[in-house]
């Protein structure tokens, strides 16, 4: 397969940071996006294998920001290949917005937040991406959450958001196909990140574990490999599908 062009939101820790340096490892070059975690961006760049790697940067909640970082990263990468839409916010505090533990000034800020994020970041960069993908085809792969299907009950708009995602991956798989563009999306569970290791590491650790009935959360390079196979080639079929990616601990009919 020859080198392609991949651009990974959130690529600076926890998923992101592991499907970058998957696809490094395929010989791929990346851009690394973050939105304010420079040196890590900086620092992974110059672990990845191989050559031509940048760093973009963008608050994916302001939609010219996307537009420009979505564009240098074709710009830097010499086009785009394949956008992994990995970037999210889950919330300020555990849990963030119960319904009647908060403001109603709070909830709607909250709602705003994680729906900018969340589900517009990454509409607004798959419109972007697409732009530069029309003409030579490629491959979207979007990072949801078992919580758009189980539903999160102290963090609804994060659930919502990632519902919304799944929807617009399958309306863009219909869309983008008659231009060779792939869309598809994994839906993970709980992900062993530097982000939930306070969680793993609390009382609640075992609870948390205990979802699945291996007694383990995901590690970041389960999803990252899952990623790496619906951006390749062989996966086009796979095309508009949610792969859930759970250890069993949610399952849905």
């Amino acid at each position: 397969m020859d080198s392609r062009a991949v651009l990974v939101t959130g690529a600076s820790r926890g998923i992101g940071r592991a499907v970058a340096r998957r696809f490094a490892a395929g010989g791929d070059r990346v851009a690394i996006h973050h939105r304010d975690s420079t040196d890590l961006a900086e620092q992974l760049r110059a672990e990845l294998p191989g050559d031509g790697h940048v760093v973009v940067r963008a608050d994916l909640a302001d939609p010219d920001a996307v537009r420009a970082a979505v564009d240098e990263a074709a710009e830097q990468l010499g086009g785009l290949d394949v956008l992994v839409n990995n970037a999210g916010v889950f919330g300020p505090a555990d849990p963030p917005h119960p319904v009647f533990e908060i403001t109603y000034e709070q909830w709607r800020q909250r709602w705003r937040e994680i729906v900018d994020t969340n589900l517009l970041g990454a509409a607004n960069a798959s419109w972007c991406a697409a732009q530069h993908m029309r003409d030579r085809g490629g491959r979207i792969v979007n990072v949801s959450s078992r919580g758009a299907f189980r539903g999160e009950p102290g963090n609804p708009a994060y659930g919502a958001s990632k519902a919304g995602m799944n929807a617009m991956g399958q309306s863009l798989a219909v869309a983008l196909a008659p231009y060779g563009i792939a869309v598809a999306t994994v839906a993970p569970g709980f992900v062993e990140t530097d982000l939930t290791n306070e969680h793993l590491k609390s009382p609640r650790g075992a609870a948390v574990r205990a979802q699945s009935p291996f007694d383990r959360v995901a590690r970041p390079e389960e999803i990252a490999a899952a990623v790496h196979w619906l951006a390749s080639p062989e996966a086009e079929w796979a095309s508009g599908t949610i792969v859930d990616l759970n250890g069993a601990s949610y399952l849905r009919s």
